[in-house]
């Protein structure tokens, strides 16, 4: 049997470091009340022409090094993003033409901060369907382009980066499960309420409503959990890595106590990201490969909760 594992990881941060007090400079703010609310101390910031296939390309080319495969093995490409370069054509085409690649499908893939669990989760059915041997995966963000910077309840949550993995045909299992799950009927909790056939061409900003965003995470990740856990017949101490998107320490630690998990068993890196969308647990899944606590064998649960509003999970064997 044919099953898809993870060959290589890689990862991209804007140079641009915006912090909670160069924030508290333009709106009402401070960093003891973003710190306290969400966690975050930091974020990256694109640069003036830097663009989402950018971040992209630079993660990709990190991945494919640390997989040892070159760019010509890759038979597939999925880029997750909700910050595209262009309507048309695709970050994935753009990203494959930049790194030589010709001919294998490429495409897109939005489902906002669930995106990257989206689109792991189809590279790995086209994989055991044998469809594909070698797929890059990659989600990258530019989501300081869509923030309302005179909104402190939103322009204080997000930033700009990209991560991304090489995904490889494996006769041993390494992604064991995967649960993705939208409902559209709460899409004005979280929302960019201007596009191009709704109202103009013109892109619109991001709102949210926090309260509401943060109780249907808490639930639906707390239910994810158990449906995760159900599936694979494991217990909570089967896993040993929590990567979860991040998007605020107190969903994270909630999450983290559904485990029974201790938060060193948690990957976070929102204190310095801030939220990523898209890009967040590719970029948190490569922090750990790199710094050394995720070690091959390892079991580790990525989860995630986003605009749609979609959520979903993948359970995996590094």
């Amino acid at each position: 049997m044919t099953y898809a594992r993870i060959l290589g990881t890689g990862s991209f941060l804007p140079a641009r470091v915006v912090t909670n007090a160069d924030l508290a400079s333009t709106v009402d703010t401070s960093d003891e009340w973003v710190v306290s609310r969400t966690g975050i101390r930091e974020r990256r910031i694109a640069g003036p022409g830097e663009t989402t296939c950018d971040l992209a390309e630079r993660a990709a080319r990190q991945a494919l090094d640390a997989s040892g495969c070159l760019a010509s093995e890759i038979d597939l490409v999925i880029v997750a993003t909700t910050t595209p370069d262009r309507v048309f054509p695709g970050t994935a085409c753009l990203l494959q033409e930049r790194l030589g690649i010709h001919g294998p499908a490429a495409f897109d893939v939005q489902a906002v901060c669930t995106g990257f669990v989206y689109a792991l989760t189809i590279a790995e059915k086209f994989i055991r369907a044998g469809g594909t041997k070698r797929a890059l995966v990659v989600g990258a963000e530019t989501m300081s382009r869509i923030v309302d910077w005179n909104d402190r309840s939103t322009c204080v949550l997000f930033g700009d980066g990209a991560g991304a993995v090489v995904v490889g045909a494996s006769n041993e299992p390494g992604i064991l499960s995967s649960h993705l799950h939208a409902d559209g009927a709460y899409k004005e909790l979280l929302t960019v309420s201007t596009g191009v056939s709704e109202r103009g061409p013109a892109t619109g900003r991001i709102t949210m409503r926090g309260n509401e965003v943060f109780r249907m995470a808490v639930t639906t990740l707390d239910a994810l959990v158990g449906e995760t856990l159900a599936a694979n017949n494991m217990k909570q101490t089967d896993i040993r890595w929590l990567v979860p998107h991040q998007a605020n320490i107190r969903i994270i630690a909630a999450t983290a106590k559904r485990l029974g998990m201790a938060m060193d068993q948690v990957i976070v890196t929102v204190d310095r990201h801030g939220n990523t969308s898209a890009a967040s647990i590719p970029l948190a899944f490569d922090s750990g490969v790199r710094d050394g606590r995720i070690q091959r064998g390892d079991v580790v649960l990525m989860e995630a909760f986003g605009g749609g509003l979609t959520w979903g999970s993948v359970l995996l064997r590094y």
